[in-house]
């Protein structure tokens, strides 16, 4: 499926690929779970009618998947970044892992552009920024198993800062 939602993008000449595109969409969840999917796509693309129906669909339905994922009602470990698939080759990993990263800051930047950042999220947000100067030229099974350890990281520091957000919107409400 990432190749196909890729493909999209591509075909549309957007500035960013699926793993950003995910991460974007991530990011946007974790702070407000009812984030608006068109809200997403107008900011995929310059002129998100001009995508074909079929396309808009799939992009829509990966990103009300990822909120069902992101569901904390859902089982924990369903969760997964949108990423290439291992067989693409590490470098490729790797390059999709630093895009998701910048994505994944843009969607919370869009999504709380509060100065206040809930529990340990402001610490996260730090790493993710350190993660997104990571270098694509990888090689070997080290670098695989750093890439596979980012990888973990990332899904549970995503789901920690979904916590940390609907804690403090819960504590807010009262």
């Amino acid at each position: 499926m990432y190749q196909a939602v890729n493909a999209i993008f591509e075909k549309h000449d957007a500035d960013i690929g699926a793993a950003e595109a995910h991460g974007i969409a991530v990011g946007m969840l974790c702070v407000e779970v009812k984030a608006d999917a068109g809200n997403w796509l107008h900011e995929l693309f310059a002129d998100e009618h001009a995508l074909p129906d079929e396309d808009k669909s799939l992009l829509l339905n990966l990103f009300d998947r990822t909120r069902q994922l992101l569901d904390p009602e859902t089982e924990e470990f369903a969760f997964d970044l949108f990423l290439p698939d291992e067989d693409e080759g590490l470098s490729e990993l790797a390059e999709a892992l630093r895009c998701w990263c910048r994505g994944f800051l843009f969607g919370v930047g869009y999504a709380h552009s509060d100065a206040e950042w809930p529990g340990d999220s402001a610490e996260v947000m730090g790493d993710m920024i350190e993660l997104t100067k990571i270098d694509s030229d990888v090689d070997g099974e080290d670098d695989e198993n750093a890439l596979m350890e980012i990888h973990e990281y990332l899904r549970a520091a995503v789901l920690s800062v979904r916590d940390q957000f609907a804690e403090n919107q819960h504590t807010r409400a009262h």
